[in-house]
């Protein structure tokens, strides 16, 4: 025996084989229908997108030039004679930091430091705090040559893969 819905917005109507249906019978299934009639319920979309960012950056060694190599970079060596304080925010620009950031006490070094760490450029500490604290305008111009010579050599890859469902 079959059981039908007591309450229903939709009227009972008798198909060709005597048994009791709902609704128009479009978009409706029923167990003794011979034909399967769904509604479409979602549109195919695009898919999921797939974005993929690969960085190769040069690390390790030394420094790329030496701290008396100011010839190498001109405008920063000219920057650095005249307008070390503005280096500093061009430096701190360049690496993604706030540029009130130079504005801070041993925020150089801090950067110094920063930028031997992420590039693995050998040296220690001590090392940075004596070439910042000793010739603040040369660490500047060899710190704003190194930035641009390592972010120079990144190279970024970007693919998107679709996958329809």
């Amino acid at each position: 025996m079959q059981q039908l819905p007591l309450l229903s917005s939709e009227p009972l109507m008798e198909d060709s084989g005597g048994r009791g249906t709902r609704g128009n019978g479009a978009g409706s299934w029923s167990p003794h229908n011979d034909e399967l009639e769904l509604p479409v319920l979602t549109q195919p979309g695009l898919g999921v997108t797939t974005t993929t960012v690969t960085t190769i950056t040069q690390t390790g060694g030394d420094w790329s030039t030496g701290l008396f190599e100011v010839c190498s970079d001109s405008s920063a060596c000219l920057m650095g004679a005249f307008l070390p304080c503005c280096l500093d925010l061009s430096l701190a620009h360049q690496y993604g930091e706030c540029l009130c950031l130079p504005l801070l006490p041993g925020s150089t070094f801090a950067m110094r430091v920063a930028i031997r760490e992420r590039f693995k450029i050998r040296g220690n500490v001590c090392e940075d705090w004596a070439t910042v604290y000793f010739c603040y305008p040369l660490a500047l111009c060899q710190m704003i040559r190194e930035m641009k010579r390592r972010l120079k050599s990144q190279i970024y890859t970007v693919s998107t893969a679709l996958e329809c469902s």
